[in-house]
């Protein structure tokens, strides 16, 4: 899918696709790369306040950012590795290590927890047939404990890629996973539970 976006959004992460590329070489040479680099860099006073936006690019593009896209990063925006280590590592919404194509993310904060959030999250692993951070052996699933999505009114909530799920229940989870499964665009998690 290809489409032409508004500097005014291109800090935003509007989808996660499930197809990700795998980029060897230097993603910012690429014509996406340039344009999104010129589109930040113009939408912003200076290149640094346009780090979280590369950043989340990056990520968009592959799924995960590893210390040489960092280093790509800083190069691209005249700042240091170092601080865009920095930057990167602080932030908890950077994956820092490769992960599903489904990235699963269970809140277990109070009002979750109080609503099953920790049976949903076993519910996950088990029927992903995983442990918390790990990728399931078909490449399709990495599910983790999340301290909390911000939806409190709607727990237990769910977080796929960058789609919520809200009001899951132990007994929606195999629906949930049997979706995304199927999914080949990001979508897919049309179950109980969603919003």
């Amino acid at each position: 899918m290809s489409r032409r976006l508004h500097p005014a959004v291109v800090g935003a992460q509007p989808f996660q696709l499930t197809a990700r590329k795998t980029f060897d070489g230097p993603i910012f040479e690429t014509e996406g790369g340039r344009r999104r680099l010129e589109m930040a860099l113009s939408r912003y006073p200076t290149k640094q306040a346009a780090l979280l936006p590369m950043l989340s690019f990056v990520q968009a593009e592959k799924g995960w950012i590893e210390p040489g896209d960092m280093e790509q990063v800083a190069e691209a925006l005249d700042l240091t590795p170092a601080y865009v280590h920095s930057i990167a590592t602080f932030y908890t919404m950077y994956n820092k290590h490769p992960v599903g194509r489904h990235f699963v993310q269970v809140c277990t904060n109070i009002s979750c927890h109080l609503n099953r959030g920790e049976e949903v999250l076993e519910r996950f692993l088990a029927e992903t047939k995983t442990r918390q951070g790990e990728i399931s052996d078909d490449d399709e699933f990495t599910v983790i404990e999340a301290e909390c999505l911000g939806a409190c009114g709607f727990a237990t909530v769910v977080q796929v890629n960058d789609r919520y799920l809200e009001n899951v229940t132990p007994d929606c989870v195999p629906e949930i996973v049997a979706n995304l499964r199927g999914a080949r665009d990001g979508a897919g998690a049309d179950g109980e539970g969603e919003a």
